[in-house]
């Protein structure tokens, strides 16, 4: 299987959808990027203001109340959680899927989102100004949980969270908000995948999934 490009959030999101192509090889990507759109745009039509605050409100409101995406409590380790296409079916899944999901709708609303690539639970960040605001080059960011719907996070909130996760507490904060470069993305998204499959036995998984991290990182 090759990887597509992965430097644009499309090239991200074609890139984690190849790795569930593993277990559902009929898996429609572009049946999934128009269910991206069809949040999106339900989403606009909500929207009357420019502001970030007015576009997060109904992003939320849509995505996590309308539709329902929340993370995968009841059954965690299931791959599932990991495959693009099914947590757009069921809408639940893990931290890293759901923050996939909610940066690829948010970005077509105006909305400028990273992936936090903390230890033991991926975050959603927020650019708390849209790029032509003025003072916009001082903007902040804003952390988002998609995994418990969408809760709004300062950074004392993420450390104790992740310190709960992880049982760590960190010297600096900062050190567990840095951004995720996609491939570290989706590097972390095989991690995970091939964690499960070892601890499950699954052998046979776990040899695929080290060969795709192996033509993400070759």
């Amino acid at each position: 299987m090759e990887m597509p490009r992965v430097e644009t959030s499309e090239g991200l999101f074609r890139a984690a959808f190849a790795i569930a192509r593993h277990e559902l090889p009929a898996a429609n990507v572009a049946q999934a990027e128009s269910a991206i759109s069809d949040m999106a745009d339900t989403v606009a039509r909500r929207v009357h203001s420019q502001s970030v605050e007015a576009k997060l409100a109904h992003l939320h409101d849509v995505m996590f109340d309308l539709v329902g995406f929340v993370g995968n409590v009841d059954d965690y380790y299931n791959p599932a959680n990991s495959y693009v296409p099914e947590v757009l079916r069921t809408h639940r899944g893990l931290p890293i899927t759901l923050v996939l999901i909610y940066k690829c709708v948010a970005e077509r609303i105006g909305l400028e989102v990273r992936g936090i690539n903390s230890p033991g639970h991926f975050l959603a960040a927020v650019r708390d100004a849209l790029p032509n605001d003025s003072g916009s080059e001082n903007a902040t960011w804003m952390y988002v949980d998609p995994f418990y719907g969408g809760e709004l996070l300062n950074r004392r909130d993420v450390s104790r969270r992740i310190a709960e996760t992880t049982g760590r507490i960190p010297d600096n904060s900062a050190q567990w908000l840095a951004p995720a470069t996609h491939g570290q993305w989706l590097s972390r998204m095989l991690n995970n995948l091939q964690a499960v499959f070892a601890h499950t036995g699954r052998e046979r998984d776990l040899y695929a999934m080290q060969e795709l991290q192996s033509l993400l990182t070759g």
